[in-house]
């Protein structure tokens, strides 16, 4: 397995695109639709490669922040985590974690942290995944109860 930093190209877009639609039929996120082409533009796109197919993929993009929260201050370069997504068949073999990492050592002179959201309906997992295993910070919540 392989993980590279590609350019969006036509073919690209299509196997994005084509995993997209497998995750969104999954239904293991919360609201998550596949992606158009307009969802990488403007996005640094990360393949994980074994035999010639993808099997997983991560995109994003470097902002800045532009006010001072309670995280960071104004001003401060971040690369924001798009999606991060291996094939089903794939999963628990540690492709996500050498996705992250990869991305972590090719941007890690142009930002200062990683952040990202995550609408995932196994918060456990995720947790354990980006906290325990990636050593990133959990800093806040948002919490939803039905009443009807």
């Amino acid at each position: 397995m392989t993980v590279k930093e590609v350019t969006l190209t036509d073919e690209v877009a299509r196997q994005l695109i084509s995993l997209s639609e497998d995750w969104e039929n999954e239904g293991s996120c919360h609201g998550y639709r596949k992606n158009d082409l307009d969802s990488f533009k403007g996005n640094r796109i990360f393949l994980a490669v074994e035999n010639d197919a993808v099997i997983g993929y991560m995109f994003g993009h470097i902002k800045a922040t532009e006010t001072a929260t309670s995280v960071h201050q104004a001003g401060v370069k971040y690369f924001e985590i798009e999606e991060l997504y291996v094939k089903p068949a794939f999963r628990n073999r540690g492709i996500g974690k050498q996705l992250f990492q990869y991305v972590e050592r090719e941007i890690a002179d142009e930002v200062d942290m990683i952040m990202l959201s995550t609408a995932t309906k196994n918060f456990h997992a995720i947790l354990h995944f980006y906290v325990d295993e990636l050593g990133m910070e959990f800093w806040s919540a948002r919490l939803f109860k039905k009443i009807r």
